[in-house]
């Protein structure tokens, strides 16, 4: 699969300085992490499952999670689960192309139970996303799925979610993130990325955050999301991918504040109707929101319906300008500054070696945009109409 392969191919080389690299499920978990992009989430109820999974593959979803968990009531748990097997299998006899999947469980018998039911469907799994993490209860999730895949010669990839209330007070939090940091590392090879759970998080606080506001402006939320950060999104090699929490709305109610997306950009692409629609589905918020994850070192989103992806991609595209930037600082040996290519910027090859790797790893899965293409051309062309 490869990001932004729905597009027109002609078109896609006009967009592209460098062109969004190709991978699949068997590629290296450092890429798969940054090359889940917008990851949609799906309840296991779901009567058409199926066309789902086939159509999202068609519309540029590279990542969908399957949940049994929180999306589902407590007495569907079983129906939820025949109806992920036989939806599934229906993908896998009809060889149809299929976004990168993982299955959220409630407890850790599932995942061996449910690789043993899917049989050769299985293989469309590419792993699962456990619940509630922490060190004590993480163990028992991380260990059924090691056993799995020895038992079973699958690889089988981890996401933990971040998002119990020992997670989010402060009197245990930092003490449960050196916990989960340690338990991690020793299934590293195992991890694919960290998720945060910002609606349980908020949960914890009787809050929800309302569509024209970012998870930042709640504070409670965004300290915990920080904490996270600092523990578990480290660039010292010692970090793994963090995920940006999930926006939870597609279409606009009453608006207390003026939108969040300037006009002139639009307006120089033609695309005033285009800014609108976004207005109208709140999807401005949305797009504030991940410009402020990509500032705080998250990678990627999660999202609950289909419109939300072609925003998340198209803001996860490397601009012509940071590229740049980031070859003259990975070009250089020995430290130093120098000022960018762009001359509006002063380039520290030390301090931003870190920014300027992590840059090249996005720029190979999502590409690098061309020069006069901007992002509002991008989303246009990514299924923003």
């Amino acid at each position: 699969m490869r990001h932004f392969d729905h597009i027109d191919t002609a078109y896609r080389k006009h967009l592209f300085y460098r062109q969004p690299r190709r991978f699949d499920r068997h590629a290296d978990p450092e890429v798969l992490a940054v090359a889940l992009g917008a990851t949609l989430y799906s309840p296991a109820t779901r009567r058409s499952l199926a066309d789902d999974v086939v159509k999202a593959h068609g519309r540029g979803v590279t990542s969908m999670v399957i949940c049994l968990e929180d999306a589902i009531g407590d007495a569907d748990v079983a129906a939820a689960e025949a109806n992920v097997v036989e939806h599934l299998s229906r993908v896998h006899a009809g060889g149809a192309e299929a976004p990168l999947l993982f299955v959220r469980v409630r407890t850790p018998e599932q995942i061996g139970d449910l690789v043993v039911r899917l049989g050769d469907a299985a293989g469309l799994v590419s792993g699962f996303v456990l619940p509630k993490f922490t060190a004590a209860s993480g163990e028992a999730f991380l260990d059924a799925l090691a056993e799995t895949a020895e038992r079973t010669g699958r690889r089988l990839l981890a996401m933990p979610v971040i998002e119990s209330r020992e997670a989010v007070y402060r009197e245990t939090r930092g003490e449960l993130l050196q916990d989960v940091a340690l338990l991690l590392a020793k299934h590293r090879d195992r991890v694919l990325a960290v998720r945060l759970g910002a609606t349980d998080m908020s949960a914890a606080y009787g809050l929800r955050r309302p569509p024209d506001l970012t998870i930042y402006d709640i504070q409670p939320v965004a300290g915990v999301i920080a904490d996270v950060v600092n523990i578990l999104g480290r660039a010292d090699g010692t970090g793994f991918v963090v995920t940006g929490p999930v926006w939870e709305y597609f279409s606009a109610g009453e608006r207390m504040f003026k939108p969040q997306l300037r006009q002139s950009p639009f307006d120089a692409q033609r695309a005033a109707p285009l800014r609108q629609r976004l207005i109208t589905s709140d999807l401005d918020g949305l797009i504030r929101e991940v410009h402020l994850d990509k500032a705080n070192g998250l990678t990627g989103k999660t999202v609950i319906h289909p419109s939300h992806v072609a925003a998340v991609h198209a803001l996860s595209v490397v601009t012509h300008e940071e590229y740049c930037d980031a070859a003259d600082i990975l070009g250089v040996s020995g430290g130093g500054a120098m000022a960018s290519s762009y001359a509006n910027k002063m380039n520290e090859a030390g301090p931003h070696r870190a920014w300027a790797e992590r840059l090249m790893l996005r720029a190979h899965v999502f590409g690098v945009a061309a020069e006069d293409v901007t992002f509002v051309e991008l989303l246009d062309a990514a299924g923003g109409r």
